[in-house]
């Protein structure tokens, strides 16, 4: 059954508005994302008014200045798809948590609606893959054009997929909202005033207000026109005369386009590679106190028989050891043709070696089981600082230690479980790696945790990952935590409380949906969009852009090619030739199948019809670059 609340304009009234199925904390997250951030119409289908997030999402309903409508259903089913607008709508986001509910709501949608774009959570990967490729066929076979295929093509995301990039550049660089193409990071970083640009600034994007210059993204940001407000975009002479009196939100490049590398293994660095692992290789098992008192009580025991057999049989003293071995090891022959008390002494070391022989091969096994377990990985090196500590090699683990060694870090990694995913990728690095639990006493002191700059804290508990992290700040009161929750509102209280409790160090505790909410509304508002950055009451758009038709960039310089507080080109690549149902990289929600871009081209490279280009734009920027229609009179904030 469907009912809907109280509705501010009726469903057939509104036209290319955005959907959303779901009611968790993803689905409350986009909502606020698309609503606040993107200024877009959106309606949400919530399965149950009291369970889940549902309140929050009313509550946005309730907001005289929200837009975000609602609808009450059981199920994605046509009738519900159908009242909620999905014929007219631009965009579907599907984000129950059950892969099976969104595959079947996401073939319903396509068939009401064949130019819908559809963004769809799924844990199954692959099966998220052929989903993609099963519905961007039947765009394809609409013989659409490229641009627009693009524009109304599927979109699977995975929570993990979105929340890596984020979580990386947290460790590595700090705060900062991030952005993610072919394998790339980069990250908007404020630079206080009269603060000189790094090596690693792409671009300014943004010169703030004096009021808000330390944090572009604050909630209660005033609106701030005219000269002293927030400028998007400003053109050279603004930003360099302005940077000695507000701070600037700069694109900083976090990562490099390289895959890891496992260690050279040529000979001078296979034999160091090798005598450092033989020498941090857990020897000192094998002389833990139960094989050494197996041992001792083994030793005395073929001793004393050495004693009892030299004093009945006088012979040489390497006879007298060697024949009671022999016996308790079962390997001599019956001491029929010798004398009684050679016969006594052979059956007393039979029996001893029943009962003391099951006792050796007890203790070597478990001294070689426990051998082969530590050395699966190795501590890190004594003199090693400055590093980030991982704790955690679960699926999004393990993916942030792949990300990571694209940067400059050096990284340790905890992990309790030998058998998880991640343990291999990192004993494939030579990833410093400790097979122990985080939170027994002494592990991350052996981490080199007091010489970390950051921790990152990824395990599936939340009450787990915050021990870990207040150990931790026992330790090391300035390392720069930053924690997985799921609960997105104990993230909150957890990131304010550490913060109030170490004012001096930096402390991240997001959850997953909070940083997947801005890849999937990117995903919504088009393929092309790479990712949103809010800056004050505004927002700026990372747009792939194919320069062919664009009068504003096709034939220009990228420095003719600016515009200033509507767009700016960041980076040249080439372009698109089709949207290939084929294995391809999913980027931001973007399908690339060609080489990378350049992020420092020279300001007068020509833009040509084969070239694709990254552009960062305010909202009416980018309706006009890609309409071609002029916008009204624009606000700079805009």
């Amino acid at each position: 059954m469907t009912s809907t609340l109280q509705l501010r304009m009726p469903f057939g009234q509104r036209s290319r508005h955005m959907v959303i199925c779901g009611d968790d904390g993803l689905a409350h997250r986009l909502a606020v994302t698309l609503d606040a951030v993107c200024g877009e119409a959106v309606t949400v289908v919530l399965p149950s008014r009291r369970e889940r997030h549902a309140p929050e999402i009313a509550a946005l309903h309730r907001d005289p200045q929200s837009t975000v409508e609602l609808l009450v259903a059981s199920r994605p089913d046509e009738q519900t798809l159908r009242a909620a607008g999905v014929e007219r709508a631009a965009a579907l986001a599907l984000t129950y948590r059950d892969d099976q509910v969104n595959l079947t709501a996401a073939l319903l949608a396509r068939s009401i609606n064949p130019t819908i774009r559809l963004v769809i959570r799924m844990y199954n990967r692959q099966r998220g893959e052929h989903l993609e490729r099963l519905l961007d066929r039947a765009v394809s076979a609409l013989g659409r054009s490229d641009d627009v295929a693009l524009d109304m093509s599927t979109t699977v995301l995975s929570d993990t997929d979105t929340a890596v990039p984020e979580l990386v550049a947290a460790a590595a660089v700090g705060r900062g909202d991030t952005l993610q193409v072919e394998g790339q990071v980069f990250r908007g970083v404020v630079r206080p005033a009269r603060t000189p640009p790094k090596s690693a600034d792409l671009a300014t994007l943004a010169v703030l207000s004096g009021a808000h210059q330390d944090d572009p993204a604050s909630e209660d940001s005033p609106e701030t026109p005219g000269e002293e407000g927030t400028q998007l975009l400003p053109d050279t002479v603004t930003s360099y005369h302005r940077q000695f009196t507000h701070g600037r939100l700069m694109l900083e490049e976090v990562t490099h386009h390289h895959r890891p590398e496992a260690p050279q293994r040529d000979r001078r660095r296979y034999g160091a590679w090798l005598r450092g692992r033989l020498a941090h290789l857990p020897w000192k098992v094998f002389l833990s106190r139960e094989v050494l008192s197996v041992f001792g009580v083994l030793a005395a025991i073929v001793l004393a028989l050495a004693v009892a057999t030299a004093l009945a049989e006088p012979g040489p003293l390497w006879k007298s050891v060697y024949l009671p071995l022999l016996d308790i090891f079962t390997m001599g022959d019956p001491a029929t043709d010798e004398s009684p008390a050679r016969r006594v002494l052979q059956l007393v070391a039979g029996f001893v070696g029943l009962a003391v022989l099951p006792l050796v091969v007890a203790a070597t096994l478990n001294a070689t089981g426990a051998f082969r377990q530590a050395s699966v990985g190795h501590p890190p090196d004594d003199d090693l600082r400055d590093h980030i500590v991982l704790v955690g090699l679960g699926k999004i683990g393990t993916r942030v230690l792949a990300q990571l060694r694209t940067t400059a870090h050096q990284v340790v990694v905890i992990e309790r479980d030998p058998h998880a995913r991640g343990v291999g990728l990192a004993r494939e690095l030579g990833v410093p790696l400790l097979l122990e639990d985080a939170g027994a006493p002494g592990v991350l002191d052996r981490a080199r945790i007091r010489q970390s700059k950051s921790l990152l804290v990824l395990t599936r508990d939340d009450g787990e990952n915050l021990d870990i992290a207040m150990a931790a700040r026992e330790s090391n009161p300035r390392v720069r935590v930053v924690m997985r929750l799921y609960d997105d509102d104990f993230a909150a209280s957890v990131s304010r409380t550490m913060r109030a409790s170490y004012p001096d160090a930096a402390t991240r505790s997001r959850s997953v949906s909070a940083l997947a909410a801005l890849p999937f509304a990117a995903a919504m508002m088009g393929r092309h969009v790479l990712g949103i950055m809010p800056v004050e009451r505004g927002s700026l758009l990372f747009t792939a852009v194919d320069v062919a038709g664009h009068p504003e960039l096709e034939g220009r310089s990228i420095h003719q090619a600016f515009r200033e507080n509507e767009w700016r080109v960041l980076a040249v690549g080439a372009a698109v030739e089709a949207v290939s149902p084929g294995p391809t990289d999913t980027l931001g929600g973007l399908r690339l199948d060609r080489p990378g871009f350049d992020w420092r081209p020279a300001h007068g490279r020509i833009l040509r019809a084969g070239d694709r280009v990254v552009v960062v734009s305010t909202r009416r920027g980018l309706d006009f670059l890609m309409t071609g229609v002029p916008p009204r009179p624009t606000d700079p904030r805009a």
